[in-house]
């Protein structure tokens, strides 16, 4: 007898299977007891019918509560009446555990508690569906990457300085060197590995300190940063929508149940995989005052900045062309106009927010140093990224993705401590 995943029961219509998960809904009805079965793959229905079972097997079935853990042998065949449907009509039930008074029920629970029980929350079928299209947007990026020649190359996690600013650092003692930190980005240390690889990528999570309770905030979070050398801004632009439309087919073809299940509008995302918009910063400064905001030519976008911003768009739109002063030192400046920076940052449609930040990086040495000096940094604790522009400078650019908000979008889930697996928050650590 074979074990066989759910997803491919299709394959073994009429033969004996053995399928091994949880008990996710029973009901009986006189000689018939319904078992919804979930292994991680899927769920399906498997029936056990009194007259063929022995009383033992149908009284295992009658008492399985919900969670807990069977190993089920039967025969598959198709739904009489639903298409790509399946069932599963019972030949034995053995009871691995028996789950009592499963505290997560049908009833409606309230965030606190569910995040509390955020172990078994991710059983449920809509945590089941955000997860899994978290894995399939992770490897969709890995994917096109790996596909345009770019390496994988880890930063670390424990940094001596910031990347951006150190309001935002979480601080811990180290060993007899002093003070390190949770990093916050890897870019830095990824504008090393182009120098002998050409084009790089890491992966992993980072960290910000920051005091934010937004519904798009997390303390902990994953971060795809990407560095190549010889491309400037345009390129850089280009490659970073050719990876969101890359995602979005990815997520369309590999994800439709888990779409389903989270009645997300799946022409939403079909109508995002067209070519981007681009905007300067004075540009979408021009329209959102339209709108009635009250952003300035040297402010940044607010959350409902950037919701106004792609109302009226199907598409991400770049906003490009930012002024110097709120954007990070290492930015290059325009050669059109040294106020600004070419710098880019993506806004995704139906209320999702930024999903990209990316710029061309300064190649100039005694620029990057003097801007670097304006700003009182600690030039010898950045001397080795100052050797970047002195031995073999190029003109490069590079980008970040956080991997929850770009999830947050594909899932068209409203708050993004639901697309990682246990989120940690200003006021959360547990569990």
């Amino acid at each position: 007898m074979q074990d066989v995943f759910v997803k491919d029961v299709a394959q073994h219509i009429g033969s004996e299977i053995r399928l091994k998960g949880w008990v996710r809904n029973t009901r009986s009805s006189g000689k018939l007891v319904f078992i919804i079965l979930r292994d991680g793959t899927g769920e399906m229905q498997c029936i056990a019918f009194k007259p063929d079972l022995s009383e033992e097997t149908f009284e295992t079935a009658k008492r399985l509560t919900l969670e807990s853990s069977v190993i089920i042998t039967g025969i598959p065949k198709k739904h009489p009446k639903q298409d790509d449907v399946f069932e599963l009509d019972i030949r034995s039930v053995v009871l691995v555990q028996l789950a009592e008074d499963y505290p997560i029920s049908k009833k409606e629970h309230g965030p606190d508690f569910l995040l509390t029980n955020r172990h078994l929350w991710i059983r449920s079928s809509k945590q089941w569906a955000v997860l899994r299209i978290r894995h399939t947007v992770y490897y969709a990026i890995c994917e096109y990457l790996n596909d345009n020649e770019f390496i994988r190359f880890d930063s670390p996690i424990l940094t001596p300085n910031a990347c951006e600013g150190t309001t935002t650092l979480f601080e811990l003692d180290y060993f007899d060197e002093g003070k390190a930190y949770l990093s916050q980005s890897g870019q830095l240390y990824l504008e090393t590995g182009i120098m002998s690889l050409g084009r790089v990528y890491d992966f992993g999570p980072v960290f910000r300190a920051e005091r934010s309770k937004t519904r798009k905030h997390l303390t902990e979070f994953w971060m795809m940063d990407a560095e190549a050398a010889y491309v400037e801004h345009a390129e850089n632009v280009q490659i970073q929508e050719g990876l969101i439309r890359h995602v979005i087919r990815t997520v369309l073809k590999k994800c439709a149940k888990e779409l389903e299940i989270l009645e997300r509008d799946i022409e939403a995302l079909k109508a995002a995989d067209a070519p981007f918009k681009i905007m300067t910063h004075r540009e979408v400064v021009d329209y959102l005052k339209t709108k009635g905001s009250e952003i300035t030519y040297d402010g940044d976008l607010g959350a409902q900045d950037e919701v106004m911003l792609t109302e009226a768009s199907p598409v991400p739109i770049f906003v490009e062309r930012w002024p110097k002063e709120i954007k990070a030192f290492y930015m290059k400046r325009d050669p059109q106009n040294p106020n600004l920076v070419l710098g880019n940052d993506l806004i995704a449609p139906e209320g999702f927010g930024e999903i990209i930040g990316g710029s061309q990086r300064e190649d100039d040495h005694e620029l990057l140093l003097s801007r670097m000096q304006a700003e009182n940094m600690p030039i010898e604790d950045y001397q080795w990224f100052l050797d970047l522009r002195k031995y073999g400078s190029v003109p490069h650019s590079g980008f970040g993705i956080g991997l929850e908000r770009l999830v947050t979008w594909m899932s068209g889930i409203h708050h993004i401590r639901e697309t990682i697996p246990f989120p940690r928050m200003i006021y959360r650590i547990y569990p």
